[in-house]
């Protein structure tokens, strides 16, 4: 259950991150909105997992999956700069995370 819950912490973090990039330096009133209710909810299924789960791994998986995800978000829908840079610095986010979760089991 804790990872469950750390996951969808984590997708939140995503949905908060962009929707906070369309507030315009909170400007625009939905996107805060939408923005405050995601960290709310994503700071408080974080804590939740971290009930069971090592303050170290649950925080590292909870920042990769809010980072990579924004990062393909950025990519994919707000038509952010590709390199090879950039995916190969978002696929060593992505070995840590893998090596986060198989160092906690």
């Amino acid at each position: 259950m804790a990872w469950i819950c750390l996951l969808f912490a984590g997708l939140l973090e995503i949905v908060w991150a962009v929707a906070m990039k369309q507030s315009e330096g909170f400007t625009r009133l939905a996107p805060t909105l939408i923005t405050l209710a995601g960290m709310i909810a994503s700071f408080w299924l974080l804590a939740v997992a971290m009930r069971s789960l090592p303050l170290g791994t649950a925080y590292t998986i909870w920042t990769g999956i809010g980072a990579v995800g924004a990062f393909v978000v950025g990519i994919v829908f707000l038509g952010e700069q590709v390199s090879a840079i950039r995916i190969g610095a978002a696929l060593l986010i992505v070995s840590g995370l893998v090596l986060m979760k198989l160092a906690s089991s």
